[in-house]
């Protein structure tokens, strides 16, 4: 049995230790909002925030998923506003990907 608080956290002590105790209902977070649409990277989704308890205030209801199959073992996924732009930390050695998306991959994405 599972006790949830009013934010929304649940926990639920198990016997199998690889099952995480504490975890949000599914009826928290977001969801996908008209489909995911093909991109020359992989994809991009329109999520739309479910209506739920806020753990930490000022959600953004309607993110942008963009999802890149960069190599065989890498996967990079970025959540964005899509209405307000934010500095983002430049990295040194990370820089743009600009596919084509990679094939014979080695890890399985299900959104």
């Amino acid at each position: 049995q599972s006790l949830c608080s009013l934010r929304g956290c649940c926990w639920s002590p198990q016997s199998d230790t690889s099952v995480p105790w504490c975890f949000f209902s599914s009826n928290h977070g977001y969801k996908v909002d008209g489909g995911l649409q093909r991109t020359q990277e992989g994809f991009q989704a329109t999520l739309t925030r479910l209506s739920s308890p806020s753990l930490f205030g000022n959600d953004i209801n309607t993110v942008l998923l963009t999802a890149q199959y960069q190599t065989q073992n890498r996967f990079r996924f970025k959540i964005t506003d899509p209405k307000t732009q934010r500095f983002e930390v430049p990295h040194e050695h990370v820089g743009p990907f600009s596919g084509p998306a990679a094939s014979n991959l080695k890890y399985k994405v299900d959104v």
